[in-house]
């Protein structure tokens, strides 16, 4: 995407390091004698491209006696919505407990994998969006570790889409799902151990919880700004671009839109069979959505939706991260999308993370009150005095969780 491909002219870059870093650094002094089970998929690395995995198991004195794979697994090579399976792993033997199956007891560690740890250590990249469901495993293996008596350590990395700029509606009760657990904003603009900090606290967690630190990230830098490896946190976060545009563009899984996948540029471009691309571009640009801009394209799907059939649509542009909105940039596509064609158009209703009997767009969302909206044909300008309102009430109960600066 155009205008976030590389570092501004001018812009300083800084070497960052992760939590894992600082951790090696140190030599593992703050797990030395412990029994750890490291919570891991493929973002696992550290700055010389060195899997966590691999490095506890030989780090001295540190016994790592499992792993536990997330959505996607261990070694990240399982689609969305697709169960993991546990074993052992390949390289060094430990055993792998899959924390995504069939069901969603499968999301939480069971009691028995637990025994005999004194620790876990969650290290996984996240992307910066409340439905990213990385950020539901590590509450749920808070939780589990609160009830087992465990010590839990959080890697902290950088949230590759910055750390100023919240936005999005808040999670109402009876909306919680794995791609929704905690009432946070849907762009949190926290890292993954700001997060854990703020869950403890508001799930009143009786838990000893360590953050490792970054050294050197700034809220106001983005992934490239770090000069840290991208690694695909899923099959379908191909790059840094993608997660800045995720916020918004993942609403589309609850509708019957492509939202990209099966292509090069998942959440980057969006369409349908039925939509005409150039009318739907020219809808978007008259939003004047700020910081991005709209092309019209054609596209086939090689998988997901519409596989095999030319969808029309459009591509985004992002020519000012710091402009850039994703939610309403999001919402406006699902709205302009339904306005084109609304008898083609429809809400996901089947099953999603587990859920029935809840749209998909409504736990997406967080209430109902978006899918109703667009329904009454209000557009996104229409909610932005309540998710403003929410916005500033988020940012109040985060300040106390901030550890970084700008």
């Amino acid at each position: 995407m155009m205008g976030d491909t590389i570092p501004a002219a001018g812009r300083l870059t800084e070497r960052v390091w992760s939590g894992l870093d600082v951790l090696v650094e140190k030599r593992f002094a703050p797990l030395r004698g412990r029994a750890v089970g490291l919570i891991c998929n493929p973002t696992s690395v550290d700055r010389r491209l060195r899997h966590a995995a691999d490095l506890f198991h030989g780090a001295p004195g540190v016994r790592l006696a499992a792993l536990f794979g997330p959505e996607h697994g261990v070694r990240g090579d399982i689609q969305y919505m697709a169960a993991a399976r546990g074993g052992r792993d390949r390289k060094i033997g430990v055993p792998v407990h899959s924390l995504y199956g069939n069901s969603a007891g499968s999301l939480r560690p069971a009691g028995r994998t637990l025994r005999g740890l004194d620790a876990l250590v969650f290290d996984i990249q996240d992307v910066g969006a409340r439905y990213y469901t990385y950020q539901a495993t590590m509450l749920f293996c808070m939780e589990a570790a609160a009830q087992a008596k465990l010590d839990f350590f959080v890697l902290d990395r950088p949230n590759p889409i910055g750390g100023r700029h919240m936005e999005g509606p808040a999670l109402r009760p009876g909306f919680e799902s794995f791609c929704g657990v905690h009432d946070v904003a849907v762009r949190h603009s926290l890292t993954v151990g700001e997060l854990a900090a703020l869950y403890r606290q508001e799930r009143n967690l009786d838990l000893v919880l360590t953050v490792i630190p970054c050294r050197g990230w700034r809220r106001e830098m983005r992934h490239r700004d770090t000069r840290l490896p991208w690694i695909f946190p899923s099959p379908n976060m191909p790059t840094p671009e993608t997660a800045l545009v995720y916020p918004g563009m993942c609403l589309l899984e609850g509708t019957n839109l492509s939202e990209g996948r099966g292509t090069t540029r998942p959440f980057e471009l969006f369409g349908a069979p039925w939509l005409d691309a150039d009318s739907l571009s020219d809808a978007l640009t008259a939003e004047r959505l700020p910081g991005v801009r709209f092309r019209p394209v054609r596209f086939v799907p090689t998988w997901d939706k519409h596989a095999g059939r030319r969808c029309h649509g459009v591509e985004l542009f992002v020519d000012d991260g710091e402009a850039f909105r994703p939610f309403r940039t999001g919402l406006a596509c699902v709205a302009a999308a339904r306005a084109q064609e609304p008898r083609r158009f429809r809400w996901r209703t089947e099953a999603y993370e587990f859920v029935e009997g809840i749209p998909a767009f409504d736990l997406l969302c967080g209430s109902p009150r978006e899918r109703e909206a667009i329904e009454r044909g209000l557009g996104w300008r229409d909610l932005e005095p309540d998710w403003a309102r929410e916005e500033r009430a988020f940012a109040r109960r985060r300040a106390i969780h901030l550890r970084y600066g700008t």
